[in-house]
């Protein structure tokens, strides 16, 4: 946490002192072009350069900054003002212990600070309300409300969004109507340019920021130029310069000046030198062409630059962090008539051979069971979309890898990439509400049978053994399994039912089950299934009979199967072709 801030200290730093040397170049230029730059100094101590930078790297502009970083000069340059300020510094490791107590400490400290500041802050606020609150309109027609105040408060104004002009009681006897007319411009001036608003802002800043002086020494500044910048404003309206100075020295000899930067005032800043200024009639040079362009360019790059910064990163974090994935070095794709079981032949490492399938499945295979290069037997993705033939037609598919690839990365990532070459398939990822089956635990509690003794997790880049965990023998009539654990009993009847099995039971452990099915459900189970067409999975059907079959066998089991809706995957084919050849 120490780090992140010395670093964001620093940075800002260095942008005020920036700041600080551009307005000496445009010192001959009005004072609103100076109070634009202090502001945007106060600024970026409220917005952090990593602030831009996270935002950057959540942005995909990878081939625009590809560009940018093939010029060395500008890529390492960028790179350099990345890099945190405390990770240069040669600094020895505090020892254990010491390094939470400093933290307390500095911690400490820091709020005492903020709570005097705001403190201060809020019992003058207190009494500008108190002032406020004893106020009575006054028939002077503005574009705000004019209210007159008792006591001896400076005319200023006050509110946020919504602001009032405060004149203190009295006013219109000191001054002579000429005087009062170049008053109110002023105060006027303050609620067009919300002055008020942006006093707030750095007001905000000064209080976190507390201990570094160059924060209340940019405060200062602003409300020089934004006094200089209403001066400016009045005289170029009309008003005589000799009775706007007498009116603004009335008003400093009568009156108290107001106790908050963001109550607005007319006595702030270098008295003196704006009564020289308002006298001599100086009037201030017009922004050149170079000037503005000068701006421009700057406000882009302090912008533009962190989020620069953060793409480039981005993608060097992204390329770093995700290995390149693998291509079969040759794969064929065949069309092919009916399914097949997969022999033992098709476990030989390195190779892939899949079964006779549709496309629907295989992708279902790539994009859900096998998606992150592991077995994921609790995937729910369900694919929709696409054209008809691709829950018809049937693909054998077999690839040799480069290199020693395991199955699970062979059906997944790798047969992703294939799927894109081949058939030209672009997808897109949805969460959607669907009909889904919950399993749950009965009245009664649950009636499993403990698995005693060891297993083996299950290896997929070799065939199934009777020592895995979890291994099912059946899912037809009668079906056993054996160190089986909730997620595998939910993910074998995902396969076996209409729907998703999502596992509220709460049951941890391994258990061997036995499950009979009804003789009607054996028969449908014997019985040949066709390939489930393309439907809208959201629509809730009727229960089928083997859903009945399963909910009076899970009964046995001291468990419940329920109908009800959950969250699923989607994936949607957005194109898809018929490969071109094998």
């Amino acid at each position: 946490m120490i780090g992140e801030l010395t670093d964001h200290l620093w940075q800002s730093t260095v942008f005020a002192v920036a700041a600080a040397v551009t307005t000496m170049a445009f010192r001959r230029n009005r004072a609103n072009v100076r109070y634009w730059l202090w502001l945007s100094a106060s600024f970026k101590f409220l917005v952090p350069f990593w602030l831009l930078m996270s935002l950057g790297s959540r942005l995909d502009w990878a081939p625009t900054m590809q560009k940018i970083a093939a010029a060395p000069a500008i890529s390492f340059t960028m790179m350099q003002m990345s890099e945190p300020f405390t990770a240069a510094l040669p600094l020895a490791p505090p020892p254990r212990g010491t390094h939470d107590w400093i933290v307390i400490a500095i911690l400490c400290v820091w709020v005492c600070g903020f709570s005097a500041v705001a403190l201060m802050r809020w019992r003058s606020w207190r009494f500008i309300r108190r002032t406020i609150f004893c106020s009575t309109p006054l028939n002077i027609p503005a574009s705000v409300e004019i209210r007159s105040s008792p006591g001896l408060l400076e005319p200023g104004v006050v509110g946020l969004f919504r602001p009032i002009l405060l004149l203190p009681a009295g006013i219109v006897q000191r001054l002579t109507p000429g005087q009062l007319d170049a008053v109110i411009a002023h105060e006027l001036c303050h609620v067009r340019r919300r002055d008020n608003l942006t006093a707030a802002i750095h007001m905000i800043a000064e209080a976190l920021f507390w201990f570094h002086p160059l924060v209340w020494w940019i405060g200062a500044r602003l409300v020089e130029e934004r006094e200089r910048a209403c001066d400016e404003a009045v005289l170029s309206l009309g008003s005589k310069p000799h009775d706007y100075a007498e009116g603004i020295l009335n008003v400093c000899k009568s009156y108290l000046e107001s106790p908050l930067s963001c109550v607005s005032g007319v006595t702030g800043s270098d008295l003196k030198r704006r009564i020289q200024a308002i006298l001599t009639g100086r009037v201030a040079c017009e922004l050149t062409f170079a000037k503005k362009a000068a701006l421009a360019v700057a406000a882009v790059a302090a912008i533009g630059a962190p989020v620069a910064i953060g793409i480039m990163n981005g993608e060097r974090i992204q390329a770093q962090s995700e290995p390149p994935i693998p291509k079969f070095e040759v794969a064929s794709v065949k069309p092919c008539a009916a399914f097949r079981k997969v022999t033992p032949r098709d476990w030989s490492p390195g190779t892939l051979h899949s079964q006779c399938t549709t496309v629907q499945r295989l992708i279902q295979q790539a994009f859900g069971l096998f998606a992150n290069g592991h077995m994921d037997q609790g995937s729910s993705l369900v694919v929709s979309g696409g054209p008809v033939w691709t829950t018809s037609d049937l693909y054998e598919i077999e690839g040799k890898a480069e290199g020693s690839q395991t199955h699970s990365m062979m059906n997944g990532p790798m047969l992703q990439r294939l799927l894109e070459d081949r058939f030209k398939l672009k997808v897109h990822r949805e969460t959607r509400q669907i009909p889904v089956y919950a399993l749950k635990v009965a009245e009664g509690g649950p009636k499993l049978q403990p698995f005693q003794g060891t297993c083996t997790p299950r290896d997929f880049d070799k065939p199934p053994s009777d020592a895995d965990c979890g291994t099912a023998r059946g899912w037809g009539s009668t079906i056993n399994l054996k160190a089986a654990t909730m997620a595998d009993l939910c993910a074998g009847f995902s396969v076996l039912l209409d729907r998703h099995v999502l596992d509220e039971t709460g049951i941890r452990g391994r258990f061997n089950m036995h499950l009979d099915l009804s003789a009607e459900s054996r028969a449908l189970l014997n019985r040949p299934r066709a390939l489930p067409a393309v439907s809208d999975p959201t629509v809730p059907a009727p229960p089928p009979v083997l859903f009945s079959a399963a909910k009076i066998a899970m009964r046995k089991l001291g468990l419940n199967l329920e109908s009800t809706k959950g969250p699923s995957a989607f994936l949607l084919i957005d194109h898809v072709e018929r490969p071109s050849g094998s």
